[in-house]
């Protein structure tokens, strides 16, 4: 009777959250509610809320919320301060008008280019390098169809190309300035494996060995592909009366120069200490927050130079810290997937699904696990058009089902961090799609047709990379 209960509990739990994500309805709240029923299904059952470490109120009817307040403490600590940091980073950067040059400095050159499907494979790597300065897929679009996109109809581009690019620029460049990145280099930091580990040591030797070959054979993909679709349309026409224009920054080139440089500073930073770990033995470690934080400091200066205003100036970092409050529903976020799977723990759902995986070792089935989560990532994605709401829920449980599974974790968390990036810009009903046909005046679908095959044979070489690198 236990286990009729246990397993028709999560499905009944697993359904409603599938139900909120299609219908894009707030996740987390979703997740925190079902976590804590969860928890009382799993009490029940002879189960302690919290597990058998957590320390009771006193009151059972209380214990769940202290579980909830346990978690914030502990992520906000940890994961949760570097996406606040990097939340207030971003911010300022865009109300120093430092992205906007940025953009500008590295889309100037595209307009010198005048072979059109030259063009495609260019564009695609540059949005990408983009994204680390403009990380909201959505954001990005809207800056680049104001900016690059005319250079791209002028150059004689097809209005669908040029979309399709846009629609797939935010994809998996590899960065430790990702949240994803971020949250799962966090959770790995607290095994005893891998105890320590920093999203920087996660991304340049882990992800970027799947994530830069992918991107590279995406470009080639998008160039035949976006080749291949324009010769069966005739469609070549472009309305831009309507797109908005991103006011350009004035400034000289010692201005132009440095401001285009600070919003990538902190990856800068990050990737130095690492080669010069590498090749010196260095022994500075810095981390993304402390880079970050230098790196404000920096911009700082740069503004104070430039403006000679230091009231001004310093009424300016309040960005900084709104910034961080803007970011905060992302640790919320990561909080929610948390004690949802404090929740299926509970009812004693993840011990059997560990010990299911346990009976695949020396299987040759290691492949079963990545393939399933992929494939659940890819049905979500696509329903639903987030990308990010399932990789942030399943971070709490990539450790122990990959161990039980006797398998790497990165042969879990790299797929399916990565296929819920690519295959963002194959839902129809993503916000970045909608955004890029709206703006273009295409249905929906139009756009899909043309992102759909260089991001799913992404995802597939992906999948392939992963297992060959890491099972």
């Amino acid at each position: 009777m236990s286990n009729v209960i246990m397993y028709g509990s999560a499905i009944l739990a697993v359904a409603v959250v599938i139900a909120m994500l299609i219908k894009k309805m707030d996740i987390k709240i979703t997740l925190l509610l079902m976590g804590i029923i969860l928890m009382f299904v799993g009490l029940g059952l002879g189960t302690p809320i919290g597990g058998e470490e957590f320390a009771s109120t006193g009151a059972v009817w209380l214990d769940p919320l202290k579980v909830i307040a346990d978690q914030f403490k502990s992520t906000i600590s940890s994961a949760g301060f570097i996406i606040l940091i990097l939340g207030g980073y971003s911010a300022y950067m865009s109300a120093i008008k430092a992205n906007n040059v940025t953009v500008s400095v590295l889309t100037k050159p595209i307009a010198r280019i005048k072979s059109v499907y030259i063009l495609v494979p260019l564009v695609f790597l540059l949005g990408n390098l983009l994204s680390l300065v403009v990380p909201s897929a959505s954001n990005l679009a809207i800056i680049l169809l104001a900016t690059l996109y005319p250079i791209l109809i002028q150059a004689g581009m097809s209005t669908l190309t040029a979309a399709g690019i846009i629609a797939t620029t935010a994809t998996i460049v590899p960065t430790p300035l990702g949240s994803d990145n971020v949250a799962i280099a966090a959770e790995l930091a607290q095994t005893a494996e891998y105890a320590g580990m920093t999203a920087t040591d996660y991304v340049f030797r882990y992800h970027a060995m799947v994530s830069i070959p992918t991107l590279l054979f995406m470009a080639v993909v998008h160039y035949f592909w976006q080749k291949y679709c324009d010769k069966k349309s005739k469609d070549t026409v472009a309305d831009l009366e309507k797109i908005e224009k991103v006011e350009e920054v004035q400034g000289g080139a010692l201005f132009r120069t440095v401001y285009a440089i600070l919003p990538l500073l902190p990856i800068l930073l990050l990737i130095l200490v690492f080669a010069l770990q590498k090749m010196t033995g260095l022994k500075i470690d810095i981390s993304v927050e402390v880079a970050t934080l230098f790196s404000f400091v920096i911009a700082i200066l740069c503004e104070l130079i430039r403006n000679r205003n230091a009231k001004a100036t310093l009424n300016a970092t309040e960005s900084f810290f709104k910034g961080m409050g803007g970011s905060m529903p992302i640790v919320a976020l990561l909080v929610a997937g948390t004690i949802f799977v404090t929740g299926l723990k509970s009812i004693g759902l993840i011990a059997a699904l560990q010990s299911a995986m346990t009976g695949m070792q020396g299987s040759g089935m290691g492949f079963v696990l990545p393939l399933l989560l992929v494939g659940l990532t890819a049905l979500i994605v696509l329903l639903s058009g987030s990308g990010t709401a399932l990789f942030f829920a399943m971070v709490p449980l990539m450790v122990p089902l990959a161990s039980a599974a006797g398998i790497s974790v990165f042969a879990v968390s790299v797929p399916m961090g990565l296929a819920g990036n690519l295959l963002r810009a194959v839902s129809p009903v993503s916000a970045v799609v909608m955004i890029v046909a709206g703006s273009v005046k295409r249905e929906p679908l139009a756009i899909v047709k043309r992102t759909s095959v260089p991001m799913i044979a992404g995802t597939v070489l992906m999948f392939i990379l992963s297992v060959i690198l890491f099972l």
